[in-house]
């Protein structure tokens, strides 16, 4: 789950180069810490252009947003689908902490960053409801199904947060591998 690297972006239309800086300043620096003139200069256009694709910042975050979504969770889906059985959820975190560009959860962050935002909020809520889906479509079917992804995706969350304070995920992968083995997956 990487961003896409500078150099890849220079050939790409203007709204993609702005959105692709987008992508990448705000996972790694923050969506307040990241201001429009750094994206504007690092994307390589001019204010007018910038402002005729994103009309505002949270334009540009919410775009962001959709884009990380659907990166994130393609991802995901397939990170699971290479593997078997109990072992994938915590195999699948660890993929991505072991990345160099981890910063932990885009929608985690970007929830603490803009709580008073309803239209991150609701990305960040629907991102989660996703993933919790994708949990649940991995597991058994049988009473408590919902129960167990929800339970699942709370602990994964809390891995992706203890990883990312921590800067050593080892922790949070050896405390979210001991919850999975005392599940039925």
């Amino acid at each position: 789950m990487k961003s896409i690297p500078p150099t890849d972006i220079a050939a790409r239309p203007a709204r993609d180069r702005i959105l692709a800086t987008a992508h990448r300043l705000f996972y790694q620096e923050g969506l307040r810490a990241t201001g429009i003139d750094r994206l504007i200069a690092e994307s390589g256009v001019t204010k007018v252009t910038f402002y005729r694709h994103f009309p505002s910042k949270n334009d540009l975050i919410l775009a962001y947003l959709a884009q990380r979504h659907s990166l994130w969770m393609g991802w995901f889906r397939a990170a699971l689908a290479r593997r078997d059985g109990p072992a994938a959820l915590a195999d699948a975190m660890r993929e991505w902490f072991a990345s160099d560009d981890f910063r932990g959860c885009a929608f985690i962050n970007g929830a603490g960053e803009m709580p008073a935002e309803p239209a991150v909020m609701d990305a960040a809520r629907r991102h989660k409801a996703e993933m919790r889906q994708a949990i649940a479509e991995r597991l058994p079917e049988g009473p408590g199904k919902a129960e167990m992804a929800e339970m699942l995706s709370l602990a994964v969350d809390g891995a992706i947060v203890r990883a990312q304070l921590d800067g050593q995920p080892d922790a949070a992968l050896a405390a979210l591998e001991l919850l999975i083995g005392k599940l039925v997956w």
